[in-house]
């Protein structure tokens, strides 16, 4: 478990700019600031993109340790990136299917969803990088809280194994009941915009409530995901990359993945498998460490089976029905 951060102030300054610059240019030049429906081809370019600048920062963080740390360190530090990168994604991915959820439910059109995850990836990225360092803080500080965080996990994955088919009813949600009851929302969609004036008075669009559905949505994600990552190490740099590149192309393969979501109905399970799994193993650490190629070949190979039994089995119940 890494206990001193490998990342320098520059690596800090460097990677926070190239996020930066990365939002910028979708927002003023991809096209971020005019409405439009995202192609299935337009997300796989996005997903490909961030999975290889993933890719690539890997290998430059393996090349700068190894230059000046040496080929141990550099093996491990970089190990533990693409492993907290993969947990993070993957989790990520059950935050998809509350995305589709909501979208659906206020019916969102689809050329209006793509502002609303941006200004989403935006304030989840400043929660997430607030509970990283308050976690990685909590845990210098106070060691046992891994295993609290152990026990969590657990019972948090047995919950989504129990409740996996189950879909939360919004109409119910308190939050959403709460905004209803203290803003005044439009009855349609006015574009892009959260707020409009009519007959001098402010109200809010529909779009708003979404917006913050959403970042509710990724706060209460955060709380497991971020907790997952420490059982892979508690290097604020290597929590806090792995967690934006995660996040970043978490809009990209939503869009790419969200007409064909009911086909990953077994991912949720496959998720629940990781929790455990991850939970398990920070409680037995003080007896046992899993090998940190064990944790990467251990969580890909069960995101992978549950993508691809999930494919399978639905292919095989639209063969069914078709013939029927």
């Amino acid at each position: 478990m890494t206990t001193i951060s490998v990342g320098q102030s520059w690596m800090w300054a460097a990677f926070i700019g190239f996020v930066l610059a990365m939002l910028a240019l979708d927002l003023f030049v991809f096209g971020g600031r005019k409405a439009h429906r995202v192609s299935v081809r337009e997300a796989l370019a996005w997903v490909i993109a961030w999975t290889s600048l993933a890719l690539v920062f890997s290998v430059l963080l393996w090349w700068y340790l190894r230059s000046m740390f040496g080929a141990e360190v550099a093996q491990r530090t970089t190990l533990e990136f693409l492993t907290g990168y993969l947990i993070e994604q993957s989790l990520s991915i059950d935050n998809m299917f509350v995305f589709v959820m909501i979208f659906g439910y206020f019916a969102v059109p689809p050329e209006l969803q793509r502002r609303v995850l941006l200004y989403g990836v935006l304030g989840a990225i400043i929660m997430r990088a607030g509970m990283i360092f308050a976690g990685v803080w909590l845990v210098q500080e106070f060691a046992w809280l891994l295993y609290v965080f152990g026990a969590f996990l657990l019972i948090t994955g047995f919950k989504m194994l129990i409740f996996a088919n189950q879909q939360p009813e919004l109409e119910k949600n308190p939050l959403l009941r709460w905004l209803r009851s203290h803003l005044r929302i439009t009855d349609g969609f006015h574009g892009e915009r959260f707020f409009v004036r009519q007959n001098g008075l402010r109200w809010a669009t529909p779009l708003f409530p979404v917006l913050v559905l959403i970042e509710a949505s990724d706060l209460v994600f955060a709380v497991d995901s971020i907790p997952a990552i420490f059982a892979v190490t508690t290097d604020p740099f290597i929590v806090f990359t792995s967690n934006i590149f995660a996040i970043m192309g978490m809009r990209a393969l939503y869009f790419l993945l969200a007409d064909m979501a009911y086909r990953f109905h077994l991912l949720k399970y496959g998720l629940a498998i990781v929790l455990v799994f991850i939970g398990g193993k920070m409680l037995v650490a003080p007896w046992w460490h899993m090998p940190i190629q064990w944790s990467l070949t251990t969580v890909g190979g069960i995101i992978l089976i549950s993508v691809l039994l999930s494919l399978t089995l639905t292919k095989s119940k639209t063969r069914v029905t078709g013939e029927q």
